[in-house]
């Protein structure tokens, strides 16, 4: 499913038991200097990302101050976050103007909150020009903080160069049947650089049948609930898209690799780095 971008007023675009991915959240708050967003989501655990500014984050007693370095866009900067525990109420305060993201993931259990800085993020690059799979991800709840977070993954991607592929060779994991697969509900929200770009997000629901496209410009949000799904840029733009994954049975993901291009497995350098952080 393609939402297109508009103006959410702050509310939720993804809400709680979304038809489509229940398991996720998602949710863009934009605030003038100053300004104050109170939350809580019961049910979901949740990571306020700045995309751009700064704020600081009240929850669970605790303060966390000065988070976001970034300034005009996700390409100026390191991402940075605060995790916030199930049934937990958080607030924002906006020390520059700041648009936030606030991913989240179903979760019973109540942890304890914690900051992300830019120190603290697992990077991983892999792919290569020559195969059009070039990209950096930057993982911000990845590998590091497996035992401080319940089912939630939360990532940002990069083309590397302009044009190229994400997400290929094309995986899948919307059905949770290990140690092939687990089902983990995805949202993406899609930046181009310069904004007038755009790009192509497949959706394949069976191996070597028509599935669906989607034209993804400069805001667009993509909900996976099942198949294979990967994306590509148009030549001569950047391409970023920020990574909500909550899973149903357990947070490490297992991808399951679509057969016809399983053996590209083989041909794009670093992948297997890549699969082994979704962790």
């Amino acid at each position: 499913m393609h939402i297109a971008p508009h103006d959410n007023k702050n509310q939720p675009i993804v809400d709680v038991n979304d038809a489509h991915v229940p398991l996720v959240y998602f949710n863009i708050v934009r605030l003038n200097a100053g300004a104050q967003f109170d939350y809580r989501v019961p049910g979901y655990e949740t990571c306020i990302v700045p995309a751009t500014g700064t704020v600081s984050v009240e929850t669970g007693g605790d303060t966390f101050r000065d988070i976001g370095q970034r300034g005009a866009d996700v390409w100026d900067g390191e991402p940075e976050g605060v995790y916030v525990p199930t049934d937990t109420g958080a607030r924002i305060t906006a020390l520059r103007d700041t648009e936030v993201f606030i991913a989240g993931a179903q979760f019973a259990e109540t942890m304890t909150p914690f900051a992300v800085r830019a120190g603290d993020l697992d990077v991983v690059q892999y792919g290569s020009d020559d195969t059009k799979t070039h990209r950096k991800i930057k993982h911000i709840l990845g590998a590091a903080h497996h035992d401080r977070v319940g089912r939630l993954l939360v990532s940002e991607l990069f083309t590397v160069g302009a044009g190229g592929w994400s997400g290929f060779p094309s995986h899948k994991h919307d059905t949770d049947r290990l140690p092939d697969e687990t089902r983990h509900d995805e949202c993406y929200n899609f930046r181009f650089k310069p904004d007038y770009g755009s790009g192509l997000q497949m959706l394949q629901r069976v191996d070597n049948e028509p599935g669906d496209a989607y034209h993804i410009v400069n805001g667009s949000t993509v909900l996976i609930d099942k198949g294979y799904h990967p994306c590509c840029v148009l030549p001569g733009y950047e391409m970023y898209y920020f990574t909500i994954l909550g899973g149903q049975s357990q947070r490490s993901l297992k991808q399951y690799f679509q057969p016809t291009h399983a053996a590209q497995l083989h041909t794009i350098p670093g992948i297997m780095d890549m699969v082994a952080k979704f962790k």
